[in-house]
């Protein structure tokens, strides 16, 4: 399925697995990259040596391209980027922060480089800063968020009708007839999160991958904007945030409740009551956990019924 995604990464279908802490290691990567999509390893819940560490398993894993995910809002980003030229990455998706911090030294080392945002204003930003590609990120997402609440059905065409780069849509796609829907919005490419939590190759707890599958309609909200905006399913540490906001708690106050490690003790340790549990509004239509290599043959299968089912409709 060659497309401008598919040519730019080298990769057989538009696909990108999103690069979600605490659940995106090695095993997760390799699998997406061995069944034509693009694997990309999280960085952001990683330490340095144990980021290496998984650059060279997933190399030995798979001799197609893979990536690695770098929030910047992270802390030891330069060791983090010495890593990843070091062990020569060749794709890196960098969010959460100014694309103009990395995107020049990374392109000079021959590094592809992809942004993702979440508004017009800073897909445009990113393609100033010479990225080679742009994720643009709708409201339904899991993880962390944008402010403005733009979903994906309005963010795509919006940022596609003013950005020339190859563009990548992301939140609520799930599923091939998600990622039909988001290509003829305008985008060339998806990124999928959420359904690869619920993957046999992830790394997020078992516990947390089955609350995922167990989740319904209305389950996650999207909160702690005054932060990082993040969404997160409803539980016991969900509700001490409502009951925060509810007496008018300060972001200081906000901040010493989410403490540290929260987000490792829910989706990496399984404490469903006091972990903090990210996960995009797609979790309602996630009923299995799936080797991770099937999702991805099950998407592309879905894609292309669907858009043989499109000429019906007209």
């Amino acid at each position: 399925m060659p497309n401008r995604i598919t040519q730019l990464f080298g990769i057989q279908y538009p696909i990108v697995q999103g690069g979600m802490i605490w659940a995106s290691g090695w095993r997760l990567a390799s699998a997406v990259s061995n069944a034509g999509g693009l694997g990309l390893i999280g960085a952001g819940s990683m330490y340095p040596d144990v980021l290496r560490e998984h650059i060279q398993k997933c190399r030995q894993a798979t001799s197609r391209p893979f990536g690695v995910n770098v929030p910047m809002l992270y802390p030891d980003i330069e060791q983090l980027m010495a890593i990843i030229r070091e062990e020569q990455v060749p794709i890196v998706f960098t969010s959460a922060g100014n694309p103009r911090t990395w995107t020049a030294q990374l392109k000079a080392a021959g590094i592809t480089v992809v942004h993702v945002v979440s508004s017009v204003k800073f897909a445009l930003k990113a393609q100033e800063a010479g990225v080679d590609a742009v994720v643009a990120e709708g409201f339904e997402a899991g993880g962390h968020n944008g402010r403005d609440e733009t979903t994906t059905l309005t963010l795509i065409p919006a940022v596609r009708e003013q950005l020339h780069l190859p563009l990548i849509a992301a939140g609520g796609i799930g599923s091939g007839r998600a990622m039909l829907a988001a290509m003829v919005l305008g985008a060339d490419g998806v990124q999928v999160g959420s359904r690869f939590v619920a993957s046999e190759e992830a790394s997020s707890h078992p516990a947390f991958k089955q609350r995922v599958v167990e989740a319904g309609e209305g389950d996650t909200r999207l909160t702690l904007k005054e932060l990082a905006p993040v969404r997160l399913l409803k539980n016991p540490f969900y509700q001490e945030i409502e009951a925060a906001y509810a007496r008018c708690a300060t972001p200081e106050e906000l901040k010493a409740l989410l403490g540290r490690a929260r987000a490792k003790k829910g989706m990496f340790e399984g404490d469903l009551e006091a972990g903090e549990l990210e996960i995009g509004q797609v979790s309602a239509l996630i009923h299995n956990i799936l080797p991770a290599g099937e999702i991805v043959r099950n998407m592309m299968h879905e894609f292309h019924q669907a858009s043989r089912e499109v000429p019906g409709l007209l």
